[in-house]
């Protein structure tokens, strides 16, 4: 199923109006996991899994890591095989934060102190 791309520039307008489009998180585990930042108000979600409850009468932006938006193709496609109106950022969240466009932050893992004595060759 084709899934239509916005530009960046084309995604502020639209957060700017009156009715925002919901975003999208779908990046792969290792890149959100491993970014502080992502898009405001943005929910994660992921293929394979149950759509959160979505509203039928917005848009959705969705967005990845990847500059030839893979996953966000992916999940768009299967948001719109639901019925939802999907498409996807060009250039993805890496253009976005080129643009110095409006960010959040999130947490980023913490990497556990090992046990004493683990790190003994």
């Amino acid at each position: 199923m084709p899934v239509l791309r916005i530009s960046k520039e084309e995604l502020k307008q639209r957060l700017d109006s009156g009715t925002p489009p919901v975003l999208v998180d779908a990046r792969l585990k290792y890149p959100f996991e491993h970014s502080t930042l992502k898009l405001p108000g943005a929910i994660r979600y992921l293929a394979g899994e149950v759509a959160p409850n979505f509203p039928r009468d917005r848009e959705i932006v969705v967005y990845d890591s990847d500059p030839n938006e893979l996953a966000s193709s992916h999940i768009a496609a299967e948001l719109l095989r639901q019925g939802f109106r999907a498409v996807t950022l060009k250039g993805g969240i890496g253009d976005w934060v080129a643009a110095n466009l409006p960010t959040e932050t999130k947490e980023a893992p913490q990497q556990a102190t090992p046990e004493p004595g683990a790190l003994k060759g």
